[in-house]
């Protein structure tokens, strides 16, 4: 919109310079239950596919099919209202991931006492450091249920004390989670938690097998020792 003003002014021929990007393309996967999935891949071809299982980004073509309930944990401050107090975000974020006041209201002790904020819970999130964002939105994101767990990276969430939680809570949803799907480019985290690896390479999938060789194949591919 922006342009279009800006060149009205300035009187110059409009050009086209919005391209599509196709992330992905080709993609052709049957993800069952009980399965640990890895993502490698460049240009966010997992996060894509992440974001895409999630419903947050339309496929152009094709079908998606997704049974079961989705639990996402990436885009952490995503939904928060800088005006609105933590207290009062925890409302909007889990309206925002289609869950109910009732069942927020239900849930909002717990969420704020593993965020561990004290009285700042009750301050606008405009006050918050990065970090305490990212507690109080990480919190909020696993208190809510799913059996398919969507992990973009292993999240950093704040102190070495909350980082403990964290791990911990990470592991319980991993061990609860009747499906994984994880994007990460940290190879050990990879072949400890996945079994099962999809390598992506100018947005198809050029590999889908055991992680290990996976991950082997994505280093071929990037000519990684």
């Amino acid at each position: 919109m922006k342009s279009l003003v800006v060149n009205c002014f300035k009187k110059r021929k409009l050009t086209n310079d919005v391209k599509d990007v196709h992330a992905l393309k080709n993609i052709n996967v049957d993800i069952r239950g009980g399965e640990r999935i890895g993502l490698l891949g460049h240009n966010g071809a997992g996060s894509t596919f992440l974001r895409t299982v999630a419903g947050l980004y339309p496929i152009s073509s094709g079908e998606l099919k997704v049974e079961g309930e989705v639990r996402s944990l990436f885009d952490l401050s995503l939904g928060f209202e800088q005006d609105a107090t933590g207290r009062e975000n925890i409302l909007y974020r889990g309206l925002l991931l289609g869950l109910s006041p009732s069942f927020m209201h239900e849930h909002a002790k717990k969420i704020i006492e593993f965020a561990d904020l004290g009285e700042f819970i009750d301050y606008p999130i405009k006050t918050y450091s990065a970090g305490m964002q990212v507690r109080l939105a990480f919190s909020i994101s696993t208190s809510v249920g799913g059996n398919i767990l969507l992990l973009d990276e292993i999240i950093g969430a704040g102190d070495a004390k909350f980082m403990s939680k964290a791990k911990q809570r990470i592991a319980q949803l991993i061990d609860q989670a009747d499906i994984l799907v994880l994007a990460s480019h940290d190879f050990h985290t990879l072949n400890s938690l996945c079994q099962r690896g999809l390598v992506f390479y100018r947005g198809e999938v050029v590999f889908d097998g055991q992680i290990s060789d996976a991950v082997n194949n994505y280093k071929k591919i990037n000519g990684l020792s």
